[in-house]
């Protein structure tokens, strides 16, 4: 399974930015998206992510993570529709009205999930915790606490997928196309997930305490995160950005 999270080494101008400003140009982009009104907008963003994914050489990540993002759109778009009645019936039960609101709603799930992906398939997670304290003045703990969140988020798939080898192994087909009876097969899974998740963060806690995690600072990293004129002008150009959201 593909991990759309793992880093990404690169040489790009993108790689060499401040972790915080990667930060920026996603959160840029996500406001961008929930501001904008139009299809046009929504799909220059989109486009935008794009690129900048395919400059960076994670464009493979973002169409992994599209895979699994189109059916949950399409379940959305179907929802939206089916509450949505005002305006004209287009199809069946679909009304233009709710066919335009569930289209959008679908294209900001995707303007919202690929740009924090493709920002994190760049940056190292040791880099953003480090930076976001440095820069944002953000506590460690914090900053440590989401970070290691999203390094358990591999653990706990790869987790997952032995316990479901363990099952195939054991005669569980869960290759059925039934959804009612694939859910019935995956809830018991979360019980011995649930049990190995415990035991790796307590793991991870002693681990820290007894590096002296309580003691760490804003200085105690040896590494530091000037932000520079490259930066500073990526930020204006997300101030703009946010700007055209607004106006489009």
């Amino acid at each position: 399974m593909v991990n759309v999270i793992d880093y990404v080494p690169g040489d790009t101008l993108l790689h060499k930015l401040n972790p915080v400003t990667k930060l920026a140009i996603a959160a840029a982009i996500i406001v961008a998206t929930f501001l904008s009104g139009t299809y046009v907008m929504l799909f220059c963003l989109l486009a935008l992510t794009f690129c900048l994914g395919f400059y960076a050489h994670s464009a493979g990540k973002l169409l992994s993570l599209l895979k699994l993002l189109v059916p949950i759109a399409i379940v959305m778009l179907l929802l939206q529709t089916a509450f949505v009645r005002e305006g004209t019936v287009v199809l069946w039960w679909m009304t233009d009205t709710g066919l335009i609101t569930g289209s959008k709603a679908c294209l900001r799930l995707l303007g919202v999930a690929l740009p924090l992906i493709l920002m994190l398939s760049v940056t190292k997670l040791n880099d953003l915790a480090n930076a976001c304290v440095e820069v944002l003045h953000i506590p460690y703990r914090y900053a440590f606490t989401f970070t290691t969140a999203l390094r358990f988020v591999p653990v706990f798939s790869q987790e997952m997928n032995s316990i479901m080898e363990a099952q195939c192994a054991r005669g569980v087909e869960y290759d059925t196309k039934n959804p009612i009876r694939k859910l019935q097969l995956m809830l018991p899974l979360c019980v011995p997930l649930l049990v190995s998740s415990v035991g790796k963060t307590d793991a991870t806690a002693l681990a820290a305490e007894q590096r002296g995690f309580y003691l760490r600072t804003r200085e105690s990293s040896y590494k530091r995160y000037p932000m520079e004129g490259a930066d500073r002008m990526v930020l204006v150009l997300c101030l703009a950005l946010i700007v055209l959201g607004v106006l489009f």
